[in-house]
């Protein structure tokens, strides 16, 4: 077999094949075993018809097709390797000469990921937000932890701001009462946003027996969307009571004895939020600066690929859970269709590139992953699945994807390595140092976020 490669752009490339007749032969006999397993001829035993009989009964042209389709694959990957290609996809072949007992003459073209050039990475600079816990932060730590202590008492008297409501609902769409439109019982805090535009005004006057009638778009069920005309009937009001801010209630929400300590230990879980943060933003303003110094031509048939499949699984996941279609996704957001189309492939085109750069990196600064850090990224993944490690990793087993695992950890040390060599500094000027565990951890987070996922 003989192979050269004509590059058609940075990342396309066509394989001429020429294939000397003799070395089709194991296809040819593969492909008239084929044959005979599946025809009948009278006169002989399945399986026992000469080449000559399925020559004569069905026609060379059939065997030979049968055995050019068998070989080609084992021709193509022959070429690539020999050439040492690292192809994207699938190629898109055209045999171009088949001589029977000659040759077997093809081409391939395919996309391939672009040769890059990585420049010095030492000199990216970045600015990050501060670590700073204000005082109006801990006092409004302090409170949310309060509100899930509040108690509620029932009272007597028309429901108002803050109060804690028990409801029925009946909700009806062009004045039919929809078969998931009835909830009775709901407990409801006035003013939190958290059921029906439009209830705080419905239910704020009402005493226990009161009821109102408004109209409201429905958030999710079967007529998601559309706008009903719901009918709120209180039941009770109950004020709700906030614990006092002393000792006694550090002892009942924590483990602490004092509000002093509480509150001490609120201010240092805010700072490892901040912190945690602060890390994260690094690591993708790290990594725009990256991705400014390379030049990476982009696939355009892996960049459509990776659009249409982050179309796919935002109208067909993210939102088809929530009940959503994508038009009306579109209005809450308020964006056009054009600007969801130029968002969505900008997203797809930094996450390519991100893949190649960080992937290229690996090479460059020979990074190995092993199987404690694969099975610590697992352990992470598995969280935010919502699977159990063990699920996770028998998911992943089965579905081949741990070369995908290795290659995000991967990229993750990639990009750790460039942060470290980066000068980061905060608002006020301080340099920020990242600690290196951590700083592998949050790259590797920071680059799932942006990189392309389906590998090639």
């Amino acid at each position: 077999m003989k192979s050269a490669v004509e590059t058609l752009n940075p990342t396309r490339v066509r394989l001429t094949v020429e294939v000397p007749f003799e070395e089709l032969k194991d296809s040819l006999d593969a492909a008239y075993k084929k044959i005979n397993q599946q025809v009948t001829v009278k006169g002989f035993r399945k399986g026992k018809i000469p080449a000559r009989v399925i020559d004569q009964r069905f026609g060379r042209g059939a065997v030979l097709e049968e055995a050019v389709n068998d070989a080609l694959p084992k021709f193509y990957t022959e070429a690539v390797n020999e050439a040492e290609l690292n192809v994207l996809g699938q190629p898109e072949v055209d045999i171009t000469e088949l001589k029977d007992g000659e040759t077997l003459n093809f081409t391939a073209e395919v996309d391939i990921r672009p040769a890059l050039e990585i420049p010095d990475y030492s000199g990216i600079e970045v600015e990050v937000d501060a670590v700073e816990v204000t005082d109006e932060d801990v006092e409004k730590s302090v409170e949310q932890l309060r509100e899930r202590f509040a108690s509620t008492t029932p009272v007597e008297r028309a429901a108002e701001e803050g109060d804690v409501v028990t409801i029925d609902l009946e909700a009806k769409v062009d004045g039919e009462v929809l078969e998931d439109g009835i909830a009775n019982g709901v407990s409801y805090t006035i003013g939190s946003g958290e059921l029906l535009e439009g209830i705080d005004e419905a239910v704020k006057g009402l005493e226990a027996g009161g009821e109102a009638t408004f109209t409201s778009e429905l958030k999710g069920g079967s007529a998601a969307g559309k706008e009903a005309e719901v009918t709120v009937k209180v039941t009770q009001v109950a004020k709700r009571e906030l614990p006092e801010l002393d000792d006694d209630f550090a002892q009942l929400a924590s483990e602490f004895d004092t509000l002093e300590e509480l509150k001490a230990d609120s201010r240092k879980r805010l700072a490892n939020m901040k912190q945690f943060d602060q890390a994260t933003q690094a690591q993708e303003r790290v990594l725009e600066k990256l991705l400014e110094l390379v030049e990476v031509p982009v696939p355009e048939k892996l960049l459509e690929d990776e659009i249409n499949t982050r179309k796919h699984n935002l109208e067909h996941h993210q939102l088809a859970q929530m009940g959503l279609t994508l038009d009306k996704y579109l209005e809450i957001q308020g964006k056009t269709a054009e600007e969801f189309e130029t968002e969505t492939r900008e997203a797809a085109v930094k996450g390519i590139k991100t893949q190649f750069v960080l992937d290229e990196l690996v090479k460059k600064e020979q990074l190995n992953v092993n199987q404690e850090e694969l099975t610590e990224h697992l352990m992470r993944r598995a969280a935010s699945s919502g699977m159990s490690p063990d699920q996770f990793a028998q998911a992943v087993v089965e579905g081949g994807q741990v070369p995908l695992l290795v290659g995000e950890v991967a990229r993750g040390k990639a990009l750790a390595v460039v942060v470290e060599a980066a000068t980061v500094k905060d608002t006020n000027g301080e340099i920020v140092n990242l600690d290196d565990e951590e700083e592998e951890t949050e790259a590797a987070e920071a680059s799932e976020t942006s990189e392309e996922k389906s590998e090639g």
